[in-house]
This record gives structure tokens, C-alpha cells and sequence, in this order.
């Protein structure tokens, strides 16, 4: 992988880890926009796709209200494509979807420390803001954006890092039963993360039976084409 693509996948996982909260919030923060777009980066839009999928199923898991922790997959599902580009594509992105959700995991520790570092910040210019310094917010708002910023560049670079020793070391060398049981493993967690989020969302009652029915109507319609 190129030096110059490094640096657009790292970009790009920076964009996706900042628009979680700070800006510009366009959703390229979920899993399957941000692993589609890795995969085009890569020139492999297949297995971004299927990562996109995976992780956006374990997105479903997850009800991210106020200071609850959770993982975070967007800069994961960028350093786990980049990791199944790595290690050679196949079978091989079980093997990057079981990292992904380790950097996922750490991505969630970052934002709990983002939120520490902001609270900290907003706590020593508490008497500025209070007689309503205009400019002290303004640098607490740019700060703060930087911090974010710095977190998701950091977070995907870990990512990349991660993907890279794991292709050095030989992973992709391991028995083709291996690999295979990894991937059916990842894909089997992920759906079962996402039908438990999915029915935690959707509910009991007529909410349920009328998903019931669309996902009835939907496998018909598939068998019928």
C-alpha cells in the first residue's frame, strides 16, 4: 500500500471519527459509509462493503444517550479494511474484523477521555465564560475540535498500524480452516448483534408485527426474483 493512500485513509478516518459528534455530521460516521469509502481508497470496493456490513450490524448493538460508553466503529471499520486489503483480501477479513472491533474498543476509551479533556477545559475558563467572554468560547470550541480531531487521527492510525503488523507477521498463512471459522465467527457475532439491536429498537406490539411482516414481504420478494 502506498504512502499516498496511507494518508487518504488516514485523512479519511479522521473526517469519519469527527463527524460522531463535532462536525459536520453527515452520517459518514456509520460503518457502511465510512468502509465503502476505505474500500473505493484501497481499490477494493468489495470487501469494504462487507466490513461496512459487518460493523454496521454491531452499530446496531448500540444506543449511544448521553455518557454511556460504547465502542466506536467508524476509524475501526477504515484500519479493518485496510488491514483485509493487507493481508490480501478472502477469508482474510475475519482475521480484520476481530481487530476492528479491539480498535473499536479503543476508539470508546478515546471518547471518554475526549469528554474529561472538554469538561477539564470548560472547568479552568469557567470565570471567563460566566461573565461571557465571547472569545474564550470560541477558543474552547476550536480546542475542542482540535482535541476530537487529533483523537480520530490517532485512533485510525492505531488502526493502520494494527493492520500492518498483522499482514507482517503472516497472518494471512494461517490454515485455511482457521481463516474460514474467523470469518464465520465475525459474521455470525455481528448478526447476532444487530437482530438483538434491531429488536431492542423495534419493540414488542404492532411495532413488531408490522416488521414481522415487511421482512416477510422482502424474503418473498427476493424468492420470487
Amino acid at each position: 500500500m502506498s504512502v499516498g493512500t496511507l494518508a487518504l485513509l488516514l485523512a479519511w478516518g479522521a473526517l469519519v471519527g469527527i463527524d460522531l459528534v463535532s462536525v459536520p455530521q453527515m452520517m459518514i460516521a456509520r460503518p457502511l459509509v465510512a468502509g465503502t469509502v476505505a474500500g473505493l481508497l484501497v481499490g477494493d470496493p468489495e470487501t469494504g462493503v462487507r466490513l461496512g456490513v459487518v460493523f454496521e450490524l454491531f452499530q446496531f448493538d448500540i444506543l449511544p444517550v448521553g455518557a454511556v460508553r460504547y465502542p466506536e466503529y467508524g476509524p475501526a471499520t477504515v484500519g479493518a479494511v485496510a488491514a483485509a486489503h493487507a493481508l490480501g483480501g478472502g477469508m482474510t477479513w475475519g482475521l480484520a474484523a476481530g481487530l476492528g472491533l479491539l480498535v473499536g474498543l479503543f476508539a470508546g476509551w478515546s471518547l471518554h477521555w475526549l469528554r474529561d479533556a472538554n469538561a477539564r477545559a470548560v472547568r479552568r475558563a469557567a470565570g471567563p465564560l460566566e461573565s461571557g467572554d465571547i472569545r474564550v468560547l470560541a477558543r474552547l470550541h476550536a480546542a475542542g475540535l482540535a482535541r476530537d480531531l487529533a483523537r480520530a487521527a490517532g485512533v485510525t492510525a492505531v488502526g493502520l498500524a494494527a493492520g500492518w503488523l498483522l499482514a507482517r507477521v503472516g497472518a494471512a498463512g494461517l490454515p485455511p480452516r482457521v481463516l474460514t471459522l474467523t470469518a464465520a465467527l465475525a459474521g455470525g457475532a455481528a448478526l447476532a448483534a444487530g437482530v438483538s439491536g434491531l429488536l431492542r429498537i423495534v419493540g414488542r406490539g404492532s411495532s413488531f408485527r408490522w416488521f414481522a411482516a415487511g421482512l416477510a414481504g422482502g424474503v418473498a420478494a427476493l424468492w420470487i426474483a
